[in-house]
């Protein structure tokens, strides 16, 4: 037992464990940022502005035909509900707090 530990340098593994330890804690703070932030690019605008377009060229190349055509309703279960757009607001402001929480962890 003493001959294993003289040979791994206990200190130096805690040090270096310490070490990867905060590294890791950083790059998943920084995942989560970066992942609400393409989420918060998602923006329904966008989504609009690319409908009315696709409707455009579409109506271009049919010659106006595809205009008499019904408009596409979603499916059922994907109509979001204001409650659920609420629960999720909540749910992120929560998200938030805590990041800030542990990135000032991080930081002291």
């Amino acid at each position: 037992m003493r001959s294993v530990n003289q040979l791994m340098r206990v200190p130096e593994l805690q040090k270096t464990l310490m070490e990867m330890s905060k590294e890791m804690m950083k790059a998943g703070i920084i995942e989560e940022m970066t992942g609400d932030m393409f989420e918060a690019l998602d923006d329904d605008e966008l989504e609009d502005e690319a409908n009315n377009e696709v409707m455009k060229v579409l109506a271009e190349i049919t010659n106006g035909q595809m205009g008499s055509a019904v408009p596409v309703t979603p499916l059922k279960g994907t109509e979001t509900k204001e409650g659920d757009v609420e629960d999720q607001e909540s749910e992120d402001e929560l998200d938030l707090v805590d990041m800030q929480a542990r990135l000032s962890a991080l930081r002291s």
